[in-house]
């Protein structure tokens, strides 16, 4: 079979119960309350993983041009159906993740963490440090927080960690690999929150705001980064002091660190002509999303930021850095592109058909009867999204179930707007660090050993709770500052 039963099953028995059985809310449509009903199985599948999200997502668009519950009419049904595939934010993500892959073919994302390590890494802490500024320096560019930090920092964490006969196997995890796995891993959701493009759920994001706001809120990839850049590089210096507090590696000085990271460089080689070409796209990538021709030269030389990631890709394939079979090949690209036009059509219709107004009055309503102000209001709407995470394996189905509906409740409790967007945004990535498998680097650094069940989970409370306050603290002054509310 192409699915596991019992998920499966679990998933339509959801589906037809709230369909058939929980009687229509007033003021809903049958069409939109089937087609919650059809999502909200869509998200059972998805947590319970009865088949790889992609056909889960293939599966719902044909189940949404078959109901017709968009369209009566077939041919328009269908065009609903697809219509996510016409959103640029979907193939800004999908064309970046494709370009992520010169970062990895090239070795330049190792060549990075290693240089950074021979520079900083004589104290243990000095290695944390490199791996953040590591994670930092590649977000903007690896769409796919997985591939940063499980498929890029965390293999140079363990040969660093093994290189000090630091190795769960042996018993000896303390000794340097717990301190460096667990940095490895916090540094994640922190860079994942700092750019739209550090983390594939981000556009997502920047759609369902401005789909919430009218258009009246429509996060450019410029106003995001200058947004998060202070409470983020705080957020990072604090979060090693944190984690080396909390778990101290028993080695402290690492003299022999550096030198193994130069020796790596060593063996490397000399910075090679894809390495240079892929740092070269790399710096033209962050000059156009941050719109500086714009800037000097007028709004005739403005890009869309998903031009400028075509622009990207085709510099990387004209340079033969990366050829069309890398592109062809590259699975996690287009299955990111297929299932995030699929939950971003559902969660587009579920909007227009009013079940996110309804269910955002009905929380609305609940938070009135409190008597709450709108500060304390807000913040019950925020960190109950946050830390639903426990309850969620994929930060893709959290952010599609549960965001709009939050995000447009704490405006209606008198939230502001751009305030409320951007603290909802973070929390969107701060809440990776709460388990093992809350997203897809979190079971690649866990399964590596160096950390216990209970180590990982109050490492992850004790970061949530710091990052969030550094992010509704600082980053609510900030934006004061820059004048966002």
């Amino acid at each position: 079979m192409g699915f596991k039963l019992i998920p499966t099953l679990v998933s339509v028995a959801i589906t037809l119960i709230i369909w058939l059985l929980i009687p229509i809310p007033q003021g809903v449509t049958a069409n939109a309350w089937l087609l919650f009903a059809m999502f909200i199985g869509v998200i059972a599948a998805i947590i319970g993983k009865a088949m790889p999200i992609g056909a889960i997502s293939i599966i719902a668009i044909a189940l949404v041009a078959v109901t017709r519950v968009t369209s009566d009419n077939p041919a328009d049904a269908i065009k609903d159906a697809l219509s996510g595939f016409a959103l640029p934010l979907i193939w800004l993500i999908g064309i970046s993740i494709m370009i992520s892959k010169g970062l990895q073919k090239t070795g330049l994302g190792a060549r990075l963490g290693y240089y950074f390590i021979a520079v900083w890494g004589k104290r243990t802490i000095g290695i944390g440090y490199s791996m953040a500024l590591s994670e930092l320096i590649l977000a903007p560019v690896t769409p796919s927080n997985t591939a940063r930090g499980g498929g890029i920092i965390h293999p140079i964490v363990r040969s660093i960690a093994t290189s000090f006969d630091s190795d769960p196997a042996k018993g000896t995890e303390g000794k340097i690999g717990k301190y460096l796995a667990l940095v490895n891993y916090h540094s994640n959701p922190i860079t994942s929150a700092m750019f739209i493009t550090a983390t594939a759920p981000n556009p997502l994001i920047v759609q369902l705001i401005a789909d919430a706001t009218d258009m009246q809120i429509s996060l450019s990839w410029t106003t995001w980064a200058l947004a998060m850049v202070l409470p983020g590089i705080v957020a990072l210096a604090v979060m090693p002091l944190v984690l080396y507090f909390m778990y101290p590696p028993e080695i402290k000085k690492t003299p022999d660190a550096a030198q193994f990271a130069r020796d790596r460089l060593i063996e490397m080689g000399p910075i090679s002509r894809d390495e240079m070409i892929m740092l070269f796209v790399f710096g033209v990538l962050l000059v156009l999303w941050a719109g500086i021709p714009a800037m000097i030269l007028g709004d005739i030389w403005s890009l869309d930021p998903t031009t400028t990631a075509f622009i990207g890709l085709s510099l990387l394939l004209l340079t033969g850095v990366l050829t069309w079979e890398d592109v062809l090949t590259h699975k996690s690209a287009w299955d990111t592109i297929t299932w995030f036009a699929a939950l971003v059509m559902m969660a587009t219709f579920l909007n227009k058909l009013g079940l996110i107004a309804w269910f955002s009055s009905a929380l609305q309503a609940s938070i009135e009867q409190m008597g709450l102000s709108w500060v304390p209001a807000s913040m019950f709407l925020l960190l109950s999204y946050m830390y639903a995470h426990y309850i969620f394996a994929s930060t893709t189905a959290h952010i599609t179930a549960m965001f709009s509906a939050f995000y447009i409740a704490g405006i209606a409790v008198g939230a502001p707007p751009m305030y409320f967007a951007l603290m909802m945004a973070a929390a969107s990535s701060i809440m990776m660090t709460l388990t093992h498998y809350a997203t897809g680097t979190s079971p690649i650094i866990y399964g590596s050993g160096y950390t216990t069940l209970v180590e990982w989970w109050k490492a992850g409370f004790v970061m949530s709770v710091i990052n969030m306050l550094i992010f509704i603290v600082l980053g609510g002054i900030w934006w004061k500052i820059l004048g966002y509310w």
